[in-house]
């Protein structure tokens, strides 16, 4: 197993939207006050109220690059690296701590959009919904390689790759948004 410490920082603005239950005021709240008052649930906050990015949005932006990267395995035919990322990568359990807090008004702005309810985007009837958007953010996290197929060179690319062109969180590159998009400020390669 390898361990790479990681320095990411932020190429673009990011934002969550993490799924709650927070239950209503009462009959007279409407939708529009409810998502409003309820903005900032949608981000993830440890029992600390400080924000993170989850390990599986790491995880996964690195198996799609991965996947979308299609580069062969040296000596292995056909064989391309996209498989080894699934299972023979992870982030950190507890993703990458933003040093910001839930409550922080002046890094964490409150979106309003104008978007379908149900997420189609192909028209149809629009509703105001409100996210939480940081402008920017750095941080340390680290990947653990437990697939010896994956080389540092390797890992390093698709990382790179996954910053630019996949991206985290809601209205990702990924996903036709801009949002989301990192640069890769240091790799080191922890020994264990």
């Amino acid at each position: 197993m390898k361990t790479a410490r990681v320095t990411l920082e932020s190429f673009a603005p990011y934002s969550q939207s993490r799924c709650h239950e927070v239950p209503r005021l009462g009959d007279k709240e409407t939708d529009d006050a409810y998502a409003k008052r309820t903005a900032r649930e949608h981000l993830h906050v440890d029992e600390n109220g400080e924000v993170f990015i989850p390990a599986q949005a790491f995880n996964k932006a690195l198996q799609t690059a991965a996947s979308y990267l299609r580069m062969r395995i040296p000596g292995k035919g056909q064989s391309e690296y996209g498989k080894h990322f699934y299972g023979g990568v992870t982030a950190q359990e507890d993703g990458l701590k933003l040093d910001i807090k839930k409550e922080d008004e002046e890094r964490i702005i409150i979106e309003r959009l104008f978007l379908s309810p149900t997420g189609d985007k192909k028209g149809g009837k629009r509703v105001w919904k409100y996210y939480p958007t940081i402008s920017s953010w750095k941080g340390t996290l680290e990947f653990y390689i437990f697939d010896d197929t994956i080389t540092e060179e390797v890992f390093e690319k698709v990382l790179a790759e996954a910053g630019m062109f996949i991206g985290l969180g809601r209205f990702r590159a990924e996903k036709g948004g801009f949002y989301g998009r990192y640069k890769v400020i240091r790799i080191e390669w922890v020994k264990g």
